[in-house]
């Protein structure tokens, strides 16, 4: 474990490892927005079913996160190129969004079928879903991400950084 540990700390010192680290926050940032504005439109206020819930809960997270990781992960500024960032950026997480209100619907559907009057469950199964169809494309993500920011590729025989004592 410590060997583990030990690795991931050398790999945050490389230009590489905090570009990742900078994405899996800025994921966990946009993961608790979206969460919970989905559930307190869908689970709390039951203002509207699972469908325009999740899709308004996952554009309001994708407004942050587009920023986020445009300025603070990859580093880019100034204004954005729309065909080169914008558009990508929003073409997945729309792609995303889609795979959500999928499996967010057939939860809510085997919510209903299983725990017909218990609409606490059906809202957990509902943010699961949510969640899992999100964590399916974060890697691809990352790899386009990485790509349409246009980060220069780390030197991989590049000495790491030595946090011995």
């Amino acid at each position: 474990m410590s060997a583990l540990v030990v690795r991931l700390w050398r790999l945050y010192h490389t230009p590489q490892g905090k570009k990742m680290f900078r994405y899996t926050m800025v994921s966990v940032i946009s993961t608790l927005v979206s969460v919970t504005v989905l559930g307190l439109v869908y689970g709390v206020f039951q203002w509207w079913t699972e469908v325009p819930s999740t899709l308004f809960a996952n554009v309001v997270a994708t407004v942050p996160s587009y920023y986020l990781n445009r300025s603070w992960a990859w580093g880019k500024s100034g204004r954005s190129h729309i065909r080169r960032e914008v558009l990508p950026f929003w073409g997945l997480s729309i792609a995303g969004m889609l795979l959500s209100i999928l499996t967010s619907t057939e939860a809510r559907n085997i919510g209903i079928a299983h725990f017909e009057h218990h609409h606490t469950i059906r809202t957990v199964l509902v943010l699961g879903a949510n969640l899992m169809a999100f964590g399916v494309l974060w890697v691809v993500k990352f790899l386009v991400f990485n790509r349409l920011f246009h980060v220069k590729p780390v030197d991989e025989d590049a000495e790491l950084v030595d946090v011995s004592p």
